[in-house]
């Protein structure tokens, strides 16, 4: 079985959470699978992909808020190590982050839905702070 796929594109206005999930579920809905797996691969080097809370956007918030103290930007005096600066103070502190936290989830799919629990979406996480394009793969087999 060849399954289905296709390309999401999600633009950012920088750093933070941007919830993708119902597109997720009207790929999902309209690639008419009653049972299966739905893989997501984010192609960029510098974001991330989460499944998380979505009914409370101060969980998004603290999120952003903690991998900023957890990996401060280049600039600060406790990133002095860092040599890759080629983009600014946010560039390899968004490698660091991207590293740590999934670039791609897999879902799986039940009666033509994606199997979520009741609070849960699916986001990117944008660890640039300039907005970007980001593309997001879609595989259900």
């Amino acid at each position: 079985m060849a399954g289905k796929q296709t390309r999401l594109a999600i633009e950012t206005r920088g750093a933070g959470l941007y919830e993708f999930t119902d597109a997720v579920a009207r790929f999902v809905r309209e690639a008419a699978v009653e049972a299966g797996l739905l893989t997501l691969f984010v192609r960029h080097t510098s974001c991330s992909l989460l499944i998380q809370e979505n009914a409370d956007p101060d969980v998004r918030r603290d999120l952003a808020a903690f991998f900023a103290r957890l990996v401060p930007p280049a600039d600060d005096p406790a990133m002095a190590y860092l040599t890759h600066r080629a983009e600014g103070p946010d560039d390899m502190p968004a490698h660091i982050k991207a590293a740590v936290l999934p670039v791609s989830l897999s879902i799986p799919v039940s009666g033509g839905r994606l199997v979520l629990g009741t609070w849960q979406g699916i986001y990117l996480f944008e660890h640039r702070t300039s907005p970007h394009r980001r593309e997001v793969v879609l595989h259900l087999a």
